[in-house]
């Protein structure tokens, strides 16, 4: 299986809304990709491609921590999608090594993401460091 990691093209949008439809079986995480889109958050997006057919993506759109002493400037992770048919084959994990790559060569030192806690340890995530950080979204 030959998988092609590529930033998205404005050609990609629809497929990249198929791709998280179907993936999370809701259209909530494709429109929140377009509205992160549309409102100029976006910092990183990126597609997985097997024979010309797009089968994930990835999405980091910038994210204010803000602290006593300051803001924090940092991207935030969400969502990342597989298509069904094509999940437990390595592209997941895929796309978020490149995409933590693409943050890094962009410059940006921190990304949080509020997903599966059996999932993204293997990246370097931590519940426990982000435990202290309060999301509009509720507990993750």
């Amino acid at each position: 299986m030959n998988v092609k990691i590529r930033h998205e093209t404005p050609e990609d949008r629809q497929a990249i809304w198929t791709v998280n439809r179907s993936a999370f079986e809701s259209d909530a995480e494709a429109n929140l990709v377009d509205a992160l889109r549309d409102g100029g958050y976006v910092e990183v997006s990126l597609v997985a491609e097997i024979d010309d057919e797009i089968v994930g993506h990835i999405l980091f759109s910038r994210v204010a921590i803000i602290t006593k002493v300051g803001t924090v400037e940092a991207l935030s992770l969400a969502p990342m999608a597989v298509l069904p048919s094509r999940q437990r084959q390595g592209i997941g994990s895929r796309l978020v090594e490149a995409g933590l790559e693409a943050c890094r060569d962009q410059g940006f030192k921190m990304v949080v993401v509020l997903g599966h806690p059996d999932f993204y340890p293997r990246f370097g995530f931590s519940a426990e460091l982000a435990r202290s950080l309060e999301n509009p979204f509720g507990d993750g």
